[in-house]
C-alpha cells in the first residue's frame, strides 16, 4: 500500500514503453509533457526502463529531456509480461519515491498501469487527454473525457503516491530532440527469477490492423461521419486520401452502421491522432470525436449545417454540399500535382 508520509515522494516518472528493442512513440511525447510537470513541481524528469539488452534507449531517453533513467535489464523481461513488469516498476517506486508516474494508454500502459497502482493503492486516471500542476497544492491535474465524453472531468490525487495517469499517444505534442543531452542510468535487479513467473510466452505473433491502415502515425486524414448517408460514400474519402497521400478515417456513428472498419475509428472510443492536416466530411463534431482529433496541426471541416460543432475547433470550414466539394477539391488536387510533376 502507498505510503501516509506522501511528503517524501519527489519526482516526476515516464514508463519509456519498448517493443523488441524499439521505443513507443508516446514516450517521446509524455517526456515533453512530463518536464513542463517536472518543472512546475520543482523536481526531476526521470525515465523507467524495462527490457533485455535496451540500454540505448536509455541514452534516446535523455535525448528527449529524461535527467535520469531507472533501468531494469533481465533476460525475463525480454517480452511484455504483466506479473515480471509489475515486480520491476513496484520495486522501483518503493525504493526511490516517485511523486508523478506518467505511462502511455497502449495496450501495455494500460495493463501494467491498473496494476501498479492496485499493487500500491493509489489513484490512477485513465485515458487523459491535458496534464498541469494545480499552483497552491501542487497536485498533479488530470484531465479526461466522461460521462460518455459529455463533460471533461479533471481528477485530483491528493491522498496517496505516486499520482498515476496514462495518456493516449499523439494527445501531447513531441519534444524536441536535443543530441548531445545526457543523464544518469540507475541500474536496479529484477529480483525475480524466470522459473517463478506464472506466465511463459511461447510464441510471438505479429498481426495488423483491418486493411493494414494505420491511422496513427498518418500526417493526412480524410474522416467521414453519418453525413456521408452510407458506406459507398466512402469512395469519396479514399479518392481525396490518395490524391492527398493520406488516409480515411472515420467518426464513431459511421463506425457503428457498419460502413467501414473500426480500425479508422478517430475518437474516445477510437484511436488518437495528431496529423498535420485533419480534413472531416460530414462529421457533427461531438466531444467523443474531438477529443480523438482536436490537436491535429490544421483541421479543414466540410459540412452543410452551419451550426455543426466541428466548426469550432477547425481552423478552415466549408459549408455546403460535401457531394459537390469533395470531388472537386480531389480533382483540383490531381490538375495540381499532375502540373508540378511536368
Amino acid at each position: 500500500m502507498a505510503d501516509n508520509d506522501i511528503s517524501q515522494y519527489k519526482g516526476v516518472w515516464v514508463l519509456i514503453e519498448q517493443n523488441d528493442g524499439q521505443p513507443a512513440m508516446v514516450s517521446w511525447e509524455l517526456l515533453g509533457e512530463g518536464s513542463k510537470i517536472a518543472e512546475a513541481l520543482g523536481c526531476e524528469l526521470a525515465g523507467v526502463l524495462l527490457g533485455h539488452q535496451v540500454e540505448g534507449i536509455a541514452q534516446e531517453a535523455f535525448t528527449y529531456g529524461a535527467q535520469k533513467v531507472y533501468l531494469i535489464d533481465d533476460p525475463a523481461l525480454t517480452h511484455f509480461r504483466t506479473q515480471p513488469y509489475l515486480r520491476g516498476v513496484v520495486s522501483l517506486v518503493k525504493k526511490y519515491k516517485p511523486e508523478v508516474m506518467l505511462l502511455g494508454a497502449t495496450t501495455l500502459g494500460r495493463d501494467l498501469s491498473g496494476a501498479v497502482a492496485t499493487e500500491l493503492g493509489t489513484g490512477l486516471t485513465a485515458d487523459c487527454t491535458g496534464l498541469g500542476v494545480e499552483p497552491q497544492r501542487k497536485l498533479l491535474l488530470q484531465t479526461r473525457p466522461a460521462f460518455g465524453g459529455n463533460i471533461m472531468a479533471t481528477i485530483l490525487t491528493d491522498r496517496h503516491r505516486p499520482q498515476m495517469a496514462t495518456v493516449r499517444p499523439r494527445v501531447m505534442a513531441m519534444p524536441e530532440r536535443v543530441e548531445n543531452r545526457t543523464g544518469e542510468i540507475i541500474r536496479e535487479p529484477l529480483e525475480t527469477k524466470e522459473e517463478e513467473l506464472a506466465v511463459k510466452v511461447m510464441e510471438i505473433l505479429r498481426d495488423k490492423a483491418a486493411g493494414g491502415v494505420n491511422i496513427v502515425d498518418a500526417n493526412v486524414i480524410v474522416a467521414g461521419g453519418r453525413g456521408l448517408g452510407g458506406p459507398q460514400n466512402f469512395k469519396l474519402l479514399e479518392d481525396l486520401a490518395e490524391a492527398m497521400g493520406g488516409v480515411v478515417g472515420a467518426s464513431r456513428g459511421a463506425v457503428d452502421a457498419g460502413w467501414i472498419s473500426a480500425a479508422h475509428q478517430v475518437g474516445q472510443t477510437g484511436q488518437t491522432v495528431r496529423p498535420k492536416l485533419y480534413i472531416a466530411v460530414g462529421i457533427s463534431g461531438a466531444i467523443q470525436h474531438l477529443v480523438g482529433m482536436q490537436t491535429s496541426d490544421l483541421i479543414v471541416a466540410i459540412n452543410n449545417n452551419p451550426e455543426a460543432a466541428i466548426f469550432n475547433v477547425a481552423n478552415y470550414g466549408l459549408v455546403g454540399d460535401l457531394f459537390q466539394i469533395v470531388p472537386a477539391l480531389t480533382q483540383a488536387i490531381r490538375e495540381r500535382r499532375a502540373a508540378a510533376a511536368k
